[in-house]
């Protein structure tokens, strides 16, 4: 597990997204805490994730590379264009998906998307697809805020992790936005 700068990932950014275009997961950081991620649409990479996290089947959510991406591949209702509005910020919405993806949110017609207020959102909407975007954690624990606490395990199905020191942010607020209205779930 190679571990990086920001100024490291920029300077050699051709490079690292050749290895995310390739299928290697990789741990970045965001507005609230790290999290780990692949290509969404690489089933192999999203797989090893679920394998790396003890997370068989729960869905994840993604970091949408525009609004636009968002606007083409969820049904927004009720108030989700309100929602929109408010990205980038610290929320996932949770949004009824036009094409369901089996690996990325198994048995589930919803999909959350994320737009972070940070750099690694222009990252993405330079890749030009969706990552996923999950805690840096085993499911059920808590998320790791410093690089230097990924455990052995975890460490060995990593590429390469952007270190950005310690983060003291919380997960996302999750807003589920379908037909029935908004609910609003802090974490």
């Amino acid at each position: 597990m190679d571990i990086i700068t920001k100024q490291e990932f920029l300077d050699n950014k051709e490079k690292y997204f050749r290895k995310i275009r390739q299928g290697t997961v990789f741990v970045y950081p965001t507005d609230t805490i790290y999290g780990i991620g692949c290509d969404a649409g690489n089933p192999e990479a999203v797989q090893l994730i679920r394998t790396i996290k003890n997370r068989p089947a729960a869905a994840f959510s993604v970091i949408a590379p525009s609004k636009q991406w968002i606007e083409s591949n969820c049904i927004l209702l009720g108030k989700a264009r309100e929602w929109l509005a408010k990205l980038p910020g610290p929320y996932t919405l949770i949004l009824p998906a036009k094409h369901p993806t089996p690996k990325v949110q198994p048995e589930q017609q919803t999909i959350g998307v994320r737009i972070p207020n940070h750099w690694i959102s222009s990252v993405v909407g330079e890749l030009g697809f969706p990552i996923i975007t999950t805690s840096l954690n085993i499911s059920g624990e808590q998320p790791l805020t410093a690089i230097n606490a990924i455990p052995s395990a975890m460490k060995e199905h990593i590429g390469f992790c952007i270190d950005e020191g310690f983060l003291q942010g919380k997960p996302s607020t999750l807003v589920y936005l379908d037909q029935e209205g908004e609910q609003v779930k802090e974490r």
